[in-house]
């Protein structure tokens, strides 16, 4: 089954998002912003800095409100959720990569991957299983026990990837996931994407200034005045 004929995963219907800058005023941010991602499909979105890229993604997973609009995953709306609501579905259904890994100091890679499911309730014996298995996918199993001060810069971003897949999510959301990284880990962790879309069919919305991850895309769009375009090449 093509892209275009799988299923609407996630959509984001006239999405306006503007922040008070003092009495009466405000800044918009976006202004009508309409997406559809589909099951399975890796969607890059492009724009200078300061373009709102960041704001559309904390609207599409629930990490902030949206001013006006709609934000449907799976045919929840979860624009309507209440904050513990959308706690526990960030949690369960998604999964986050930032442009800083975040990774807790004081836990090893292990336990920062296994968190996710730790948090949901699970035992530390079980998720420490699973979260090997993903270490180990992502490359760097033999690293398990090392604080994040003790890995590289790319080596922290794939165990950031690992703990956002402890879930087991239907969608990963990235922000400039490999903007603090040089070009060849770039590379290398743009390939790891790339890879988990297609053997797991994880679903990506990523944000970045990076061309080569722009390229390995089924889809880019482009913010432009607060809004998205499409009509740029997406990747063979």
């Amino acid at each position: 089954m093509g892209i275009n004929q799988k299923k609407i995963l996630l959509k984001g219907e006239e999405l306006w998002k503007e922040y008070p800058t003092g009495k009466n005023l405000s800044l918009q941010v976006l202004k009508g912003v309409n997406i559809e991602v589909r099951d399975g499909e890796m969607v890059v979105i492009v724009g200078p800095s300061g373009s709102g890229k960041s704001t559309l993604l904390h609207l599409l997973s629930g990490l902030d409100r949206v001013t006006s609009g709609k934000v449907i995953f799976d045919g929840m709306e979860i624009s309507t959720f209440s904050d513990e609501q959308r706690a526990g579905f960030r949690n369960i259904k998604l999964g986050f990569v930032f442009q800083f890994h975040h990774l807790l100091s004081e836990f090893s890679a292990l336990e920062n991957v296994a968190m996710p499911a730790l948090i949901k309730g699970e035992s530390l014996k079980t998720a420490s299983v699973r979260a090997m298995e993903l270490l180990h996918e992502v490359g760097i199993q033999d690293r398990s026990n090392h604080k994040p001060n003790a890995l590289s810069g790319g080596e922290q971003q794939r165990v950031a990837v690992a703990r956002a897949l402890m879930n087991s999510p239907r969608l990963i959301i990235a922000d400039e996931p490999s903007g603090n990284l040089d070009e060849q880990n770039g590379a290398k962790l743009h390939q790891l994407l790339v890879e988990l879309t297609q053997k797991r069919g994880l679903t990506f919305v990523v944000a970045t200034h990076n061309p080569d991850l722009a390229k390995r895309a089924n889809r880019v769009l482009q913010l432009v005045d607060g809004k998205l375009v499409t009509g740029m090449k997406a990747a063979v």
